[in-house]
């Protein structure tokens, strides 16, 4: 059987599910395919559950920061209700109907099942041919990298999925990755008493951020009881049916109860039947131009595209797509203020280029950096005041081409930085602004005047 409609959006994630609302409230005949939850990865077992899990690890934090400061407090960690408020959130232990119920109800068809390109504007389901008369929007995510570790396949190990889902607390666990994923997972479980040890196989944590984050969020860490191995390697996974042994390169055996795979996540090219469109199956992603075009009648957005990675991503060439699909224009997607928060306590923010990169990049790079505890909001607020602020600077065009916020509130001093990387706001008119007093964005000022 053959089913007609305007666009076909194969993938109903956040970007999916965005981009299919849109043009469906737009007038056009929307099918959406998803054999999995629609909503994604983000808002069942990313960004928010896990958002919830951190802001009640950092209410516990917080608690132990009062001695010494505002008399005596003492918090007793209970995880049930950190447990009840994620399926609830999950609307009733992951059932997606009120994010069907939102598509279907601006007008979209909704599909269960897995889809396949099957030709240019046609999608295959189930032995069901969907086809578009505009075109089709990918959207299929990414999963879990699991690594081809001896001994890991098989065992009960953790993906984010599972840490997310868990009702009761292991005693200790290992975290492989030593990224956002990991370390945000990795310091939640630790306030709430589990004994945590983080394997990270490069040299540093958060090693795509500044080596300045990486030692601020190691120090953290550590403070928070957790042990950290960098430049370790895991070599064996072993599982006696109760706990865990993981073999590091130099063969120090890490045990735990339980162990998180958090090593990154990539897309699945090869299923989807790009070759039946002219794309390349083994790719690591999908290539699209600035109008998130990836071939005739094909568009791509969101974790499958080289720019993926982030839901705001998602979010943003989901717009893009919806504008060159109906023809109302806009500037083409831009990557160069492109922001991103690890939320560990303390968070670190930061947008654009590090400083290796815009050397790569050939650029004549100058920095700035100021240390939020010198700051007077830095010494008011104390206890918990750890953080930075590094500018990098094209120093011939003198603009920022990236900055890091790291702090109490981090991620959202980087929107100030965000602005001015994008909007590529001189140097010299960034010196020249009233920063609120005392603030922790006041640190961007102080920032400023270290940078030459």
């Amino acid at each position: 059987m053959t089913e007609q409609a305007d666009i076909v959006v194969l993938g109903m994630g956040v970007g999916g599910e965005e981009v299919g609302g849109r043009l469906a409230q737009a007038g056009l005949s929307v099918v959406g395919i998803e054999e999995n939850l629609v909503g994604g990865e983000c808002p069942y077992w990313g960004c928010i559950p896990s958002k919830m899990m951190i802001r009640a690890a950092n209410l516990l934090a917080e608690t132990r920061r009062v001695d010494g400061m505002a008399g005596h407090a003492q918090a007793e960690p209970d995880w049930t209700p950190v447990a009840d408020r994620i399926r609830d959130e999950a609307t009733d232990d992951w059932n997606d109907q009120v994010a069907v119920d939102r598509f279907t109800g601006k007008g979209g068809r909704f599909v269960r099942g897995k889809g396949r390109l099957a030709g240019t504007g046609r999608v295959e389901v189930d032995g069901e041919i969907y086809e578009s008369r505009l075109g089709i929007v990918l959207a299929t995510g990414t999963a879990p990298v699991v690594p081809p570790i001896d001994g890991l396949a098989g065992t009960p190990y953790w993906t984010n999925r599972e840490a997310i889902g868990a009702t009761t607390l292991p005693s200790s666990l290992v975290v492989l990755g030593g990224g956002a994923i990991g370390l945000e997972l990795a310091q939640a479980y630790a306030r709430f008493g589990t004994q945590v040890t983080v394997v990270e196989a490069l040299d540093r944590l958060i090693a795509t951020e500044e080596p300045e984050a990486s030692a601020l969020a190691r120090a953290a860490l550590e403070a928070d009881g957790l042990t950290i191995h960098t430049g370790a390697r895991a070599t064996g996974v072993h599982h006696d049916g109760h706990r865990f042994a993981v073999t590091l390169e130099n063969n120090q055996v890490v045990p735990g109860e339980r162990v998180l795979v958090a090593v990154g996540r990539r897309a699945e090219i090869g299923p989807l039947g790009v070759e039946t469109v002219g794309l390349d199956p083994d790719a690591r992603a999908i290539e699209v131009d600035g109008r998130m075009r990836a071939g005739e009648r094909l568009w791509a957005i969101g974790d499958v595209t080289v720019h993926g990675g982030f839901t705001h991503v998602a979010m943003y060439q989901a717009g893009v797509a919806v504008r060159d699909i109906l023809g109302t224009g806009g500037p083409p997607a831009d990557y160069r203020a492109l922001p991103r928060v690890t939320f560990t306590d303390p968070e670190i923010g930061a947008v654009g280029l590090t400083q290796a990169q815009a050397r790569d990049a050939g650029l004549r790079v100058e920095t700035g950096i100021a240390n939020v505890p010198s700051s007077a909001r830095g010494w008011i607020h104390k206890a918990g005041n750890q953080g930075l602020v590094k500018l990098v600077a094209d120093a011939d065009r003198g603009v920022l081409v990236g900055a890091t916020a790291a702090g109490p509130t981090g991620g959202e001093v980087l929107s100030a930085l965000a602005v001015a990387v994008h909007a590529e706001v001189p140097v010299e008119v960034l010196r020249h602004m009233i920063y609120a007093y005392p603030t922790f964005h006041r640190a961007i000022e102080d920032a400023l005047r270290d940078l030459p």
